[in-house]
């Protein structure tokens, strides 16, 4: 479905080959020009990383100097997100630039927690569903996934039925943060020492290995998913002798205890992701690498630790020292959510020769921009009749100022921990959410007056605040109808 353009290259080189100046220096310049087309792709992905844990985002007492390092080496996305802030949806989203929905991927799959729905062994990533890693792959790229799969149990959802010729990490939704089980080309095995550790290892002998070749890695963190524990020392250090600052401290009836220590633990175990992507780009260097590798960062979804008071993501906790009432549908202690620290995550795009470095581009960039981005990086086409919902972002990378989209659509029919159909739109400034299946649940924010989503103004009968609503209610159905969003035929019914 997707047509390389290596032909056009091949004969761009050439003409600039046998055109004036010199043989040699036409040939190093057109060289050059295909390495910026079709450069090497390593594509880092945390689990649960929080748009504001990153030093560079300003929000947090993050230490991560080598993630802020890169930042500044290339282009940082403050308002990056994903369409579903839950695990399994959206790596599907990221793998397809298709909305969880669409793949019957509504929630993490579930195989054997105790929870209100049934156990979803079949469930996966279907082979139908044209994934990027599949397009690198014919325009001559060996690919691999180390680390997080979370897309299916049976042989046909594996990594290698998907475009990965190699894998290294486990199939399931998490594994010990300590000597883990991984599935090694085939065989699992115990590994010793710490998850985050091993999966770099892997990483950098998969680089050592494929040195010669085009290759593209896709690096999936366990990190800093739950259980926060155990780092390695120099991991706490940064967090053993200060006071740990609360995102809402005066929440009312907060758990300060409890809210205290997740966030140092939390933050020492981004601090060992950014230890560990120091080591992955000092790898770079030393194989001469650096300047014909792309390098991206960012995260499946959000956290939160406090804010609203809660912790987790969408399929949030309260954090707080009583328990809540429950509903018919969302259970004591059920914070269902699509605010923004569950949905927005930390992105940075270094690409050396193409990015200006030190760059910041305001774009509202989701998970499903990654598939056409990675695939015109790569030097191949869309094909028309793949229905991706997601844009390209090369032009964004090329110029700062460009602004691709300002607006964000998300979806999270949470089905294990509570039952709810929610649906989010925002134009930028105004946010709105619904729960189709809870009609008590409607929200609506202004990011201008209220960024961290305290004041909900969904009752309030200003009709200016009414024809807010209305504007954007009419944005997200459209969105949903063009999308075929089975909520809607559910809605019929």
């Amino acid at each position: 479905m997707y047509r390389a353009k290596q032909g056009l290259n091949l004969m761009r080189t050439s003409f600039i080959c046998t055109i004036g100046l010199l043989v040699l220096t036409g040939c190093m310049s057109a060289s050059t020009a295909t390495k910026t087309l079709s450069p090497n792709i390593i594509f880092i992905y945390t689990d649960d990383q929080a748009p504001w844990a990153l030093g560079i985002s300003g929000q947090s007492q993050a230490h991560t100097p080598n993630l802020d390092a890169l930042a500044s080496q290339g282009m940082y996305f403050p308002n990056s997100y994903t369409t579903t802030p839950v695990c399994s949806p959206s790596r599907a989203g990221l793998m397809t630039s298709r909305y969880g929905y669409e793949l019957g991927i509504n929630d993490w799959i579930n195989v054997k927690a105790k929870t209100l729905s049934e156990h979803q062994p079949d469930l996966g990533l279907e082979e139908v569903w044209e994934t990027w890693p599949e397009i690198l792959q014919t325009t001559g790229y060996r690919t691999g996934l180390i680390g997080k799969w979370h897309l299916g149990y049976q042989d046909r959802h594996h990594p290698t039925r998907h475009g990965y010729d190699e894998f290294v990490g486990f199939i399931a939704g998490g594994t010990s943060p300590i000597n883990p089980v991984l599935e090694v080309n085939g065989t699992e095995q115990r590994e010793k020492g710490l998850t985050v550790d091993i999966l770099t290892n892997y990483a950098i002998d998969f680089i050592e290995r494929h040195k010669d070749e085009k290759f593209a890695l896709s690096l999936h963190y366990r990190a800093p998913h739950h259980r926060f524990l155990p780092v390695k020392p120099e991991d706490e250090a940064p967090y053993s002798d200060i006071e740990i600052a609360l995102p809402e401290p005066d929440y009312p009836n907060l758990n300060k205890v409890r809210a205290t220590k997740l966030m140092r633990d939390y933050l020492s175990s981004v601090t060992g992701i950014d230890r560990n992507v120091g080591y992955l780009l000092e790898a770079l260097d030393a194989l001469g690498l650096s300047e014909d590798t792309v390098v991206i960062f960012t995260s499946d979804h959000g956290y939160n630790i406090g804010h609203n008071g809660i912790w987790h993501k969408g399929n949030g906790f309260w954090l707080l020292n009583e328990k809540t009432q429950a509903t018919a549908n969302i259970p004591s202690g059920q914070r269902p959510n699509l605010y923004d620290n569950s949905l927005k995550v930390p992105a940075i795009v270094r690409w050396p020769q193409v990015i200006t470095p030190n760059s910041v581009n305001p774009s509202s960039l989701s998970n499903l921009d990654w598939f056409p981005t990675l695939v015109e990086i790569a030097g191949a086409e869309v094909d028309g009749n793949n229905n991706i919902r997601g844009n390209s972002y090369v032009e964004a990378f090329k110029s700062p100022s460009t602004i691709i989209s300002s607006d964000y659509f998300a979806a999270y029919s949470t089905e294990h921990q509570s039952l709810t159909q929610m649906r989010m739109y925002s134009d930028g400034q105004f946010k709105l959410v619904l729960d189709f299946l809870n009609s008590d649940r409607g929200e609506l924010y202004d990011f201008t007056a209220d960024p961290a989503e305290k004041n909900n103004l969904y009752q309030m009968e200003d009709k200016r605040l009414q024809d807010i609503k209305a504007r954007l209610k009419k944005s997200m159905l459209e969105k949903m109808q063009e999308t075929n969003d089975p909520v809607l035929r559910l809605q019929e019914h």
